[in-house]
């Protein structure tokens, strides 16, 4: 099997147990909260069904595998907020409701604190200017420079360069950065030089033949990451880091809601600068959002290729986002359910069976109505 071929099964298929794990343990989180206040657990289901298999534990909790790889779900009696009976979720207060629907968000977040406070241990990847650490107990690693991308008919690409080599040194002169690189290439516009990097693992070398012009002489875009590492500082740095990347998260989130609404009614304006200005927008805000092809065909196959360390981050990110989105008041994910249950507590309103369902069934609408949308642009992505 080709090499490429084999990364992106294996992407694909680490992405979907990670995406599993942590879908799985938010709903055990709900789960447990809930026995917790009285509220009886029918079932705990990895996956969605059809069944594959099922077990009726000493508990009375039915414990299913099912055959839809795409996370887990817990079954409480009485599901309806208008459900009475003793047992029935519905029949709890409240404040027993809050716990029971914020337990998933509360379990996402300490995974992901958990995930950062072990990769805090063996090298946490900083992508933040301001990344917290503690001075006294924090060591910096610097990572080789690695060619992000190469461009099509540029020498780099034309010597058989890729993206994702790791350079080691140009003509003999070791490379630790990427001005450095930068600024060897130009030096030596016009030559061909030796390029010694690894690919893979794998120690190589090629030679280049650099443009001799003022700009774009060898035709790659670099990166170079940094990783902290700790000691005893470990979970403070796991939980700090948590926090800081929540709050980025949540901004994250309010650029991407604000760039979509200006860019839909931007597209209304009879200005064309405006137009331009929208469809930038736009396009900045597709280009954030990656749905099940882009996590699980792209992200996860790139974050395995390149290690351990960049697949524990990943989930760890993921669990942070699943938890913020489901703090969310979006109808069909916890916070928009907290949301429905406490507006009609407010208006001292009963929640019947039926609008609850409406309600939810907008919701979910909606949702899939974007995972659709978010899909084609992720194949969109993929042929481009």
């Amino acid at each position: 099997m080709d090499i490429g071929v084999f990364n992106v099964i294996f992407g694909i298929i680490t992405g979907i147990v990670v995406l599993v794990i942590l879908v799985a343990v938010h709903e055990l989180g709900h789960g447990i909260v809930a026995r917790r206040n009285g509220v009886v657990l029918e079932e705990f289901g990895i996956g969605f069904p059809p069944r594959a298999f099922a077990k009726k534990l000493k508990n009375g909790v039915v414990f299913s595998l099912n055959w839809l790889p795409l996370g887990g779900f817990v079954k409480l009696q009485g599901e309806h907020d208008a459900a009475s009976k003793k047992g029935d979720y519905g029949a709890a207060t409240f404040w027993q409701k809050t716990k029971i629907l914020l337990a998933g968000v509360l379990v996402n977040w300490v995974v992901a604190a958990v995930l950062l406070t072990i990769l805090a241990l063996v090298g946490l990847p900083k992508i933040l200017p301001n990344q917290f650490s503690v001075p006294a107990d924090t060591n910096l690693s610097t990572g080789p420079v690695v060619l992000s991308s190469v461009v099509k008919d540029y020498p780099a690409a034309k010597a058989g360069l890729q993206s994702g080599d790791k350079i080691i040194s140009i003509d003999g002169q070791k490379i630790t950065t990427p001005d450095q690189l930068i600024a060897q290439t130009k030096a030596d516009r016009g030559k061909t030089v030796t390029v010694d990097y690894t690919r893979d693992g794998t120690p190589a070398s090629k030679k280049v033949t650099l443009r001799d012009a003022n700009t774009a002489v060898f035709g790659s875009t670099l990166s170079q990451t940094q990783s902290i590492r700790a000691t005893w500082s470990a979970p403070i740095v796991g939980v700090a880091t948590t926090g800081q990347f929540t709050w980025v998260t949540i901004q994250g989130l309010g650029q991407l809601l604000a760039n979509l609404v200006t860019g839909i009614f931007g597209q209304l304006s009879p200005d064309q600068t405006t137009r331009k200005a929208a469809s930038t927008n736009l396009a900045a805000a597709g280009d954030s959002v990656a749905g099940p092809i882009g996590i699980l065909g792209t992200i996860f196959p790139a974050a395995s290729k390149a290690g351990p360390k960049e697949v524990l981050f990943l989930a760890a990110v993921i669990s942070l986002t699943l938890a913020v989105m489901n703090t969310l008041p979006i109808p069909s994910l916890d916070g928009g359910r907290w949301f429905v249950t406490a507006l009609y507590k407010v208006r001292k309103q009963k929640l019947t069976k039926e609008k609850e369902e409406k309600i939810q069934a907008i919701g979910f609408s909606v949702l899939m109505i974007l995972v659709v949308v978010v899909t084609i642009g992720d194949v969109t992505k993929l042929f481009k």
